[in-house]
């Protein structure tokens, strides 16, 4: 997996401060993505064992409510299986932390059981995550009034309700 960027005190993408890592790789395209670069699987630089512990330490002060990610897509194949590991450590060490994820997937169609990008961590992957942003950007939609989405189709998801009850629940209007 390769990563473009991670940022160690962001307030844009989530609640409260937290850190966010920008992975590569999506298959989505979506017309005016604010980041086309991270499109390319290749792009930025290889995620390590040293960008592990950068966002380990990075997670440590008591001002950082969580890690978000993004990118790219970390729900395509080749970026789940590295991003669980990652996932799973920070529960170990920050139990209290949250995580909130962007994907251009849709939940309750892509992501779940049976879905066009569910695969062999993807349910460890969605168990680490308390709320998630899921939809692809849609131009035509574009709202720039939106709380931690850009356009009218994406959803803020209570993961951990939904995934309970088995049904999605909002977050966020």
């Amino acid at each position: 997996m390769n990563y473009g960027n991670i940022k160690k005190n962001d307030i844009a993408n989530g609640e409260g401060v937290r850190v966010s890592l920008f992975v590569s790789g999506c298959t989505n395209h979506c017309f005016n993505c604010f980041q086309p670069e991270t499109w390319d699987f290749e792009y930025g630089q290889p995620f390590t064992s040293q960008t592990t512990q950068e966002i380990l330490d990075a997670l440590q002060p008591s001002y950082i409510q969580g890690i978000t990610l993004l990118g790219g897509d970390p729900f395509e194949m080749s970026n789940q299986e590295e991003l669980v590991k990652l996932l799973r450590m920070i529960k170990e060490k920050y139990p209290q932390k949250n995580v909130w994820a962007y994907t251009g997937f849709i939940l309750d169609q892509d992501l779940l059981d049976g879905g066009r990008r569910h695969g062999p961590h993807t349910d460890e992957m969605l168990s680490y995550i308390d709320v998630l942003v899921d939809g692809p950007f849609m131009n035509d939609q574009k709202n720039i009034s939106l709380k931690f989405r850009g356009s009218e189709n994406q959803r803020v998801i209570d993961l951990k309700k939904s995934l309970k009850e088995q049904k999605v629940i909002l977050y966020l209007d």
